[in-house]
């Protein structure tokens, strides 16, 4: 089996910068030449700063990475979406226009003997309570039901300060290391226990793949500085770097 698994991509809808623009670029570069090369795509969380679906309006500006996704769907490849700390609030415009699956915690296979567990990642970091506390509010249907009762031009406008607020927070190093931490640790008693030879997750955008005694745990990195991701073919599983340049992994 071929399995691809990303995670955030970040891709944003207001105040474009041309870094911003690079990285969309390359986005869709990758997902045109992934087409027919993979038999199950995963993305792992904030694919999208922030995603709402009102009964009648998607983003507009989401479009050309929308029709990558359903040029791949089309193409035979089973999509798998799982919400991140950015893409949280959706509807059904991915599942009944798209035919994307989505999962709002975790996403398990077995593929070629490989018990493979997916999953963002932000709730495993550690020393992170003021987080914690905010996404077990702002996830409550009530919250959600709020933010869609106002008119997108000013919804999105909120959205969009609160998702740069956080892009933008510079945490500590030591901050950082503990985060990351919380990740590997989550990680590695999950293999300890037999639930998974594969561990994989996002958040941290720090690309890491770890071996323990059997298993790996793997972070898929991000698209702002790293433009990385996870394959698993046959049941091996790599990093892999994408350079826009030669429209291949590097």
């Amino acid at each position: 089996m071929r399995i691809c698994i990303i995670s955030d991509l970040h891709c944003k809808y207001s105040k474009l910068s041309s870094e911003d623009k690079e990285n969309n670029a390359l986005v869709l570069s990758f997902l045109e030449q992934a087409k027919s090369k993979y038999d199950l795509l995963i993305l792992n969380g904030d694919i999208f700063d922030l995603w709402y679906d009102w009964k009648y309006t998607i983003i507009k500006q989401y479009f050309p990475l929308l029709v990558k996704l359903y040029e791949i769907r089309q193409a035979g490849c089973r999509i798998v979406h799982i919400t991140g700390n950015h893409d949280f609030w959706f509807g059904n415009f991915l599942p009944d226009y798209l035919n994307v699956e989505l999962k709002a915690e975790s996403f398990e296979i077995t593929a070629d003997d490989k018990k493979i567990y997916v999953c963002h990642g932000d709730t495993h970091t550690v020393n992170d309570f003021r987080y914690q506390s905010f996404r077990r509010v702002i996830r409550l249907p009530l919250m959600k039901k709020i933010f869609g009762l106002l008119h997108p031009d000013f919804a999105l406008g909120l959205g969009s300060m609160m998702s740069r607020s956080s892009r933008t927070r510079i945490d500590s190093p030591e901050l950082i290391a503990k985060k990351n931490e919380g990740l590997r640790a989550y990680a590695k008693r999950l293999i300890k226990r037999g639930c998974a030879d594969y561990v994989i997750m996002g958040h941290s955008h720090h690309p890491e793949l770890i071996q323990y005694e059997t298993g790996y745990y793997a972070n898929s990195g991000d698209w702002i500085n790293h433009h990385s991701y996870i394959e698993i073919i046959s049941g091996k599983i790599q990093i892999q770097h994408y350079n826009i340049n030669k429209g291949e992994t590097a």
